[in-house]
């Protein structure tokens, strides 16, 4: 019986102990949980690892994780539609960082029914391909890449892209804006400019999308402030960051920088104005004339545009007509005849790039009626850093 007393002494002793261990394990748990469910702006466990992701996200971006997502908000990578909130929050840190905003690179391409055109395919390749053999960024700087296109269009393009792009020695993203909510949006404001420089409806350039350079300002977010549009027939020979240094070139009151037209296609354009006109030096060959301007590239200032009271005067609806009278203006080629047109009245608007960065390649007015004054626009002296193949004219070789 004694020694009975002494198991039983010894298993309560034990029991005791027990349980003293199991209120200190159950303290230490938690204390645990207090600290996560509390600390850390109250953040818990599961949402402080899902930013935590994030955030090495926006920092690992590098040239096999393009962001190949349709979207329209341009200096975020999208992880998945329903982080809409969270992705905002970093848009608005990044508008008051503008450090990090300065190291993103935007170039938007008009991506359109690519699906069904053959040769627009290989002039993508042509362009894509160059730009990643001759393309080189700082280690902390982005090249995000824009494409508005439809559905179609998107799909062959996300395929594309992942081959092209698998030599990129450069961080990079690539963002789809939809055609469909783009033109929505722009309609408003280009309705009454379109009837102007418009080929007519349900023509190639009567579609309200092909004025988005002229009205870019009012439809990307306030944080994007510096954008390059370029055409998708083009061919690189040098490194596509150095156009975007052609923005510290701007003069003041400059929003736009643009190449000259190469072919004298507004000395035809502007034939009754240039008559009831002889001494005009509209459509008149450089360097004195104002041959007008090409659209192939474009260096888009979209917060100088914001802020210039005199561009945002002219898109008026009034002030459009205006000047289309004023000058017998009837264009075919969109944005381009926007720009040509109030470039004729206000070249101050505008900051001109050297020939090379858009060398055209285009004859199509030196066969049909111009030959005798053709290489007067033609000629471009100087390097060539971008051929730009329009009018479906072969680019040389390297």
């Amino acid at each position: 019986m004694g020694m009975l007393r002494v198991v039983a002494c010894t298993m309560g002793r034990i029991s005791t102990f027990r349980s003293y261990q199991l209120v200190l394990l159950l303290a230490a748990a938690l204390a645990v949980v207090a600290f996560y469910y509390f600390g850390s702006e109250k953040q818990n466990f599961s949402s402080t690892t899902k930013r935590i992701k994030q955030s090495q996200a926006s920092h690992n971006t590098n040239r096999n994780d393009a962001d190949l997502s349709s979207d329209t908000r341009p200096t975020h990578p999208i992880e998945n539609e329903e982080e809409g909130g969270e992705e905002q929050d970093v848009m608005h840190r990044r508008e008051e960082s503008r450090s990090v905003e300065d190291r993103h690179y935007h170039v938007l391409m008009m991506f359109t029914k690519v699906d069904k055109s053959r040769s627009l395919q290989e002039k993508f390749k042509v362009a894509m391909l160059s730009m990643v053999k001759h393309g080189h960024f700082l280690e902390e700087e982005v090249l995000v890449l824009h494409f508005v296109s439809d559905q179609a269009s998107q799909e062959l393009g996300k395929r594309m892209l992942q081959e092209f792009l698998i030599d990129a020695t450069f961080k990079y993203k690539v963002v789809f804006h939809d055609v469909v909510a783009l033109t929505q949006k722009l309609f408003p404001i280009v309705e009454a400019m379109q009837k102007h420089f418009s080929a007519g409806s349900g023509a190639y350039y009567s579609d309200a999308i092909f004025f988005l350079s002229v009205a870019m300002h009012h439809i990307m977010p306030q944080s994007l402030t510096h954008i390059v549009q370029l055409d998708l027939d083009l061919k690189y020979r040098t490194n596509i960051r150095d156009l975007f240094q052609e923005f510290v070139r701007f003069p003041p009151g400059a929003v736009i920088g643009i190449t000259r037209e190469m072919q004298p296609v507004y000395r035809h354009t502007f034939w009754q104005y240039r008559k009831e006109n002889p001494q005009t030096k509209v459509g008149e060959p450089p360097p004195d004339g104002l041959p007008g301007f090409n659209s192939g590239v474009m260096l888009l200032d979209l917060g100088a545009m914001r802020a210039s009271s005199l561009y945002n005067h002219l898109l008026e609806p009034g002030n459009v007509a205006k000047l289309a009278d004023q000058y017998r203006f009837r264009g075919h080629l969109g944005d381009q005849d926007f720009f040509t047109m109030i470039g004729m009245e206000h070249p101050g608007l505008f900051y001109a790039l050297a020939c090379g960065w858009n060398r055209q390649l285009c004859t199509w007015w030196r066969e049909h009626g111009y030959r005798d004054v053709f290489q007067m626009y033609y000629r471009c002296d100087g390097p060539v850093y971008i051929y730009h193949g329009n009018c479906n004219t072969p680019i040389p070789d390297d």
